[in-house]
């Protein structure tokens, strides 16, 4: 199936409202999770021009380095370190204004500015984590944190549930 997932609006909600009834069609009834997740990497790219999109998956204690588009990152994260790695242990989104006033914020680009971290929640359990950053301080709010949980509850439903 082809998708393009550009837009023309600069309405950030409704790219978003936009955004979500297309991808749900687009990975609706795919299982393989590296197939799914890649997609999902590319398509919010595309759609929203994000500096970095990406996934880190649980492999027992720490987040591995998973499908991403944007510029080479870091391959493990232990748990509790970093925006992604607290987000996990918290089983929380984390919207960070500015990534350099984060304790502890791990820096695999200087570039990165801003991010939102949104963890993959099945049954209680976290599997992962979509992991955004920007390359502008503030870039992310409470109408990306609502939109990119849908985005998630979409990729658990299609990877994590019967």
């Amino acid at each position: 199936m082809e998708a393009d997932f550009r837009q023309t609006t600069t309405d950030k909600t409704e790219r978003y409202q936009l955004f979500l009834p297309q991808f749900e069609l687009f990975i609706g009834g795919e299982k393989e999770e590296v197939s799914v997740l890649a997609n999902a990497a590319a398509a919010l790219r595309e759609a929203f021009g994000f500096f970095w999109v990406g996934f880190y998956l649980v492999k027992g204690e720490q987040l591995i380095l998973g499908p991403f588009q944007g510029s080479a990152a870091c391959y493990r994260i232990r748990k509790g370190k970093g925006v992604c790695g607290t987000a996990w242990a918290e089983a929380r989104t984390l919207v960070v204004p500015d990534v350099d006033l984060f304790p502890g914020h791990i820096a695999c680009s200087s570039l990165s500015r801003s991010e939102i971290v949104v963890p993959l929640l099945a049954n209680g359990e976290v599997k992962g984590v979509l992991d955004i950053d920007s390359d502008q301080l503030n870039h992310f709010d409470e109408t990306d944190r609502c939109y990119l949980e849908k985005v998630a509850a979409l990729i658990v439903q299609t990877l994590y549930t019967a």
